[in-house]
């Protein structure tokens, strides 16, 4: 298999380019610079690395892949300015429009894209369920995000694309989770606000075995909820993190205080929402660690 990764260096495309090279498949990384050739690790010398300018003036280069997967975008783990709003939106659809211009260029592009998108484009909820046939509900910062992304990548001429709306990815390497677990490893954590908004999450080796998996399933297209089919409330995680790393569970960060830090930024943490990978589970994708206990016990072995 030939694919190409856009944002490859990032969390989850490192641990995609890692599987897939191990398995011997051809991967490439389109990203602003490629690593400098002295300093690369072994992984990277596997790889073939394609900035973002190369690929606008060569396209050719990416003649023949199996697939293409977009994953590039600022992140959101930044103070909300009107600057940072802008840089946020702006990164997202350049990229979408990047891939979009290509796909319109190749003789031979792929059958499938994959393309990026969040679980916040149901908008928060304490009280609903969400899945794929939910509609979307612009209600803050985020959901708009995720609609503009959404509308652009509608404009990706593909055969089949599969709009990856993502929940919080647990991995030790990157990601939010080793900022979640701190407080736990501490002995300091405890519920978040009134500890009763939802957390979806999904274990890194389910996000990339679940990319694959709709790579590979011909049958799957559309948006697609990259999310265990377990969610837990912030207390409930709090809760089971501190049973797996035997610390307590019991010093609560007041809302008011989050949002005197974070400012708006702080709804990530106050405010959630409860989604279900309906359509990951109807075309019968297997997750390996569908509860949140066993996904933190192989993370902490880690």
């Amino acid at each position: 298999m030939k694919v190409a990764i856009c944002g490859g260096t990032g969390f989850i495309g490192q641990a995609m380019s890692e599987k897939w090279i191990a398995e011997g498949h051809e991967v490439l990384v389109v990203t602003r610079s490629r690593p400098a050739s002295e300093d690369q690790t072994e992984l990277e010398r596997s790889i073939t690395y394609v900035t973002w300018d190369e690929m606008e003036q060569q396209p050719e280069r990416l003649e023949g892949l199996d697939a293409l997967i977009n994953l590039a975008g600022s992140s959101l783990s930044q103070r909300w300015t009107e600057a940072a709003k802008k840089s946020i939106l702006s990164s997202r659809l350049q990229t979408v429009e990047a891939v979009a211009r290509l796909m319109a260029r190749l003789s031979s592009p792929p059958p499938v894209v994959i393309q990026a998108s969040a679980m916040a484009i149901y908008g928060t909820s304490d009280t609903e369920t969400f899945d794929e046939s939910s509609p979307a509900r612009v209600m803050d910062f985020p959901s708009r995000v995720v609609q503009a992304w959404e509308e652009a990548a509608d404009g990706i001429e593909a055969e089949r694309l599969v709009k990856l709306r993502i929940s919080v990815v647990l991995g030790q390497d990157g990601g939010a989770f080793p900022k979640m677990i701190l407080p736990y490893k501490l002995g300091i954590g405890g519920k978040i606000g009134s500890g009763r908004q939802w957390m979806s999450w999904i274990h890194l080796q389910d996000m990339v075995s679940l990319i694959e998996f709709c790579i590979t399933r011909s049958d799957i297209s559309g948006p697609v909820n990259a999310a265990s089919p377990h969610p837990v409330t912030n207390d409930e995680f709090g809760r089971t993190a501190g049973s797996v790393y035997h610390r307590p569970h019991w010093l609560p960060v007041p809302g008011f205080a989050l949002k005197a830090l974070l400012g708006e930024l702080s709804m990530i943490l106050l405010d959630g929402q409860r989604v279900i990978p309906m359509k990951a589970e109807r075309h019968g994708f297997h997750f390996r660690y569908p509860e949140l206990k066993e996904a933190l016990q192989e993370l902490k072995q880690q």
